[in-house]
């Protein structure tokens, strides 16, 4: 769906992005993911037009990027609200959506459904200033989506929202995902990127530090842990394997002479009786941090 080759942004001698390159599928959920000052939004600038690449080019549906003619394809949901607030929101959803081409039957009859899906009806003559927080946030929202673009870009999509209504928005990007619109996502709160992106692409300092499918990047970080959780305290050669523990629940870490099954088998031996076990696998947050602070690029 949308294809960024070599992209390079320089402001005066501070290079914003340099040489970064991202693919995001048809109906993928592609987290863009940095630190601040990363660059990430330097990249969804060029991506919706605000400003040009100084270098690289950018696809759309494997065709040359023109403005003029995918803007009504877009969605965008920026950080920073950009809502009137002396306006009715129902007034102010029609006036958006007249902007990206939606004709006004067909605006009503968007503004009916979400707002039903939604549970916004009782809001429809409020005006924007208004709303709470988190209405305001179910508001831009339903703006970004409501001309149903082929790609949405969301940034911080659930800032202000209560878990609930987070949950109701992660539902409504997964049925979005789910008809073909393509995602970029981009926020902070890596346990959202866990629960949500199939792909992600983390930069730090305009460069690429890490991109790929999510959970080969997790699997290739794992570092050959496991959590066992006993009926029994452990005993034996079994406690020559374990790195921490909590009382009847242990990290295991097996050698190259002494694999997990043999450990395990061990237990069995010795009629452990084993509550629990998993493999440990890397939080996003911990690869995050540990791409950030040593500074390498991997491609997954």
């Amino acid at each position: 769906m949308l294809e960024l080759k070599h992209l390079k942004k320089k402001y005066g001698q501070h290079i914003a992005v340099n040489n970064v390159s991202m693919r995001v599928e048809k109906g993928s959920i592609h987290g863009l993911l940095g630190p601040n000052g990363a660059g990430k939004s330097s990249i969804l600038r060029m991506v919706t037009g605000i400003t040009l690449p100084d270098e690289g080019e950018i696809l759309f549906e494997e065709k040359p990027y023109r403005l003029q003619d995918i803007i009504s394809h877009i969605g965008y949901m920026p950080e920073e609200r950009g809502l009137y607030k002396k306006m009715k929101i129902e007034e102010h959803l029609i006036y958006l959506a007249q902007l990206k081409g939606l004709s006004l039957d067909a605006t009503k009859k968007q503004i009916d459904f979400w707002f039903a899906k939604l549970d916004m009806n009782t809001w429809r003559k409020k005006k924007v200033e208004d709303l709470s927080k988190g209405m305001s946030q179910k508001l831009q929202f339903v703006a970004t989506v409501i001309h149903e673009p082929k790609l949405v870009i969301l940034d911080e999509p659930f800032s202000g929202l209560d878990p609930v209504n987070s949950e109701i928005i992660k539902n409504e990007i997964f049925e979005l995902a789910k008809k073909g619109t393509s995602i970029i996502f981009s926020t902070h709160r890596m346990e959202q990127v866990e629960e949500i992106c199939d792909k992600i692409t983390l930069i730090n300092k305009g460069e690429i530090l890490l991109q790929g499918q999510l959970s080969n990047i997790k699997d290739s970080f794992k570092n050959n842990t496991y959590l066992l959780e006993t009926k029994e305290k452990l005993e034996g050669e079994v406690l020559s394997y374990v790195v921490s523990q909590v009382q009847n629940s242990y990290i295991i870490k097996p050698t190259q002479e002494n694999s997990i099954q043999n450990i395990l088998q061990n237990c069995i031996n010795n009629h452990t009786e084993i509550i629990h076990f998993k493999e440990l696998l890397p939080t996003l947050q911990e690869i995050f941090i540990q791409q950030v602070e040593g500074k390498s690029s991997t491609t997954f």
